[in-house]
């Protein structure tokens, strides 16, 4: 059995949902975290342009480039054997042209190693989306809290709330009639996600949307509290990493200082 005849699939999505079967679904942005996901047995890695945030240290995805995302993909891919890699296709390399926007995604495909990408957008995205899927790239769709459109929407804001509700709503059935296999809804009213979650038949993927969606996405970092200053209420903390690294690395200057590191065990 080759190495791809066990990876999950973009079709297994959708047999997920129709099973009821909840999916769990993370980030990661290098080798060692995508081993790592991968040997817990989490079956789709988003390779997210957050690696804006919490690898390069940016206070939004917008920086993000295209190299950038490549590289990271790459390195995923090679870390992860058995789950889908999905790969965000970053601020405007989708925007401008179908040409423009085949290139690019052919790229992650190509150089990344991913099997999947990731765009964000309702209506104003559909021929992108139609067109990746007709070439033969698999679209995953990215409708709510849209970070890339963080200066228009005035920041980090839920969306969907009122008169809004509708307009998520429509963007959500427009990606699916564009041929996503699933979509993420990301920061929009638990209500507005059950809702939308119930109208489709791929997949949904919340994060801050609630517990009624098909499947849950969450950053490698808030996960396991790898940030011991910011923490957003939509995350789940399962670990408090950052302590346990400060206090490792302060062990080890400790050590290093006092002249008990390295010791006889340590050395050639």
């Amino acid at each position: 059995m080759d190495a791809s005849s066990k990876r999950v699939s973009a079709l297994r999505f959708q047999s997920m949902k129709r099973r009821g079967e909840p999916i769990a679904m993370i980030t990661a942005y290098d080798y060692a975290q995508a081993k790592l996901v991968d040997a817990a047995g989490i079956p789709a890695i988003l390779v997210g342009d957050s690696l804006g945030n919490v690898s390069l240290g940016y206070d939004s995805t917008i920086p993000v480039t295209l190299d950038d995302m490549c590289r990271a993909t790459a390195a995923v891919a090679r870390g992860a054997q058995n789950a889908l890699v999905i790969a965000d296709m970053p601020f405007m390399t989708y925007h401008t042209d179908l040409p423009t926007a085949m290139r690019n995604a052919a790229r992650l495909i190509q150089e990344g190693g991913a099997q999947c990408v990731k765009l964000e957008g309702g209506s104003a995205v559909k021929d992108t989306i139609r067109a990746l899927v007709a070439a033969g790239i698999p679209v995953m769709g990215h409708v709510g809290f849209t970070p890339q459109s963080l200066y228009r929407l005035g920041g980090y804001r839920v969306q969907g709330r009122g008169n809004n509700a509708e307009r998520v709503l429509r963007d959500a059935i427009v990606v699916q009639g564009a041929g996503a296999f699933s979509v993420v809804l990301e920061m929009i009213p638990s209500q507005l996600a059950k809702t939308i979650t119930e109208e489709l038949e791929i997949p949904t993927i919340g994060i801050g949307a609630g517990p009624h969606c098909d499947g849950q996405v969450q950053v490698f970092h808030d996960l396991l509290g790898m940030d011991p200053d910011f923490s957003p209420k939509h995350a789940g903390k399962y670990a408090n990493i950052a302590s346990i690294i400060i206090d490792a690395v302060s062990g080890y200057a400790k050590d290093v200082k006092s002249g008990n590191f390295p010791t006889s065990d340590h050395s050639h």
